[in-house]
């Protein structure tokens, strides 16, 4: 079955995207354990609920099929489909009766982190969530060092709000140092990400 993004490309499954593979080990941006944020992020929220700290999911990736064989009457075999544009955030959930909302991203820019890996719609829905007292966030990770920071929203909009009026297109390193929260990578969990919020809503 073959999936495309909105424009119209393909999509590569990671384990098939061979050239990409070689390019990322070249760079060094695997972790030591090869796992993507994404996957750090899954492990850490399964452990959460696992242990009644905190209930987070990722959210499903709404997903348009276009071609669907028949071979039998019995069965249907989708033969391609593509990725709509999400609409909101990565993830959300609940931890102790306060509502969670949180996007992730990753960038092998070892000085900054680019704004364009954020969407309109997406700065917008943070937006509402704040409005509406929830926890909302972003876990920014630079993969060049392996380093995850924890960056509220609320220092988020500010930044979107920068480029919009003719400022700089990213976030600093050093701003996201300043303003973010470095998340120390363990074990289990993998990226305690709730140690932050524990400590930013006492």
């Amino acid at each position: 079955m073959n999936f495309n993004y909105p424009n119209g490309k393909r999509y590569i499954p990671k384990e098939l995207d061979t050239e990409n593979t070689i390019k990322k080990k070249k760079n060094g941006s695997y972790s030591n354990r090869g796992m993507t944020l994404e996957e750090d992020l899954n492990e850490t929220n399964e452990y959460y609920r696992e242990r009644k700290v905190a209930v987070i999911h990722k959210k499903p990736t709404p997903v348009q099929i276009v071609h669907v064989d028949y071979p039998n009457r019995s069965a249907a075999v989708i033969k391609e489909a593509y990725f709509k544009l999400a609409s909101t955030t990565d993830y959300n959930g609940v931890y102790k009766g306060q509502y969670i909302d949180f996007e992730a991203k990753e960038t092998q820019n070892p000085t900054s982190f680019p704004l364009k890996n954020f969407h309109q719609h997406q700065i917008q829905h943070m937006e509402e969530v704040l409005n509406q007292g929830g926890i909302c966030f972003v876990i920014l990770r630079f993969t060049r060092y392996e380093q995850v920071f924890l960056l509220e929203a609320k220092h988020l909009l500010i930044f979107w709000e920068r480029m919009t009026n003719g400022g700089r297109k990213s976030i600093t390193k050093e701003e996201v140092e300043q303003q973010g929260h470095l998340i120390p990578l363990g074990f289990q969990p993998r990226i305690d990400y709730i140690k932050i919020i524990e400590k930013l809503h006492n």
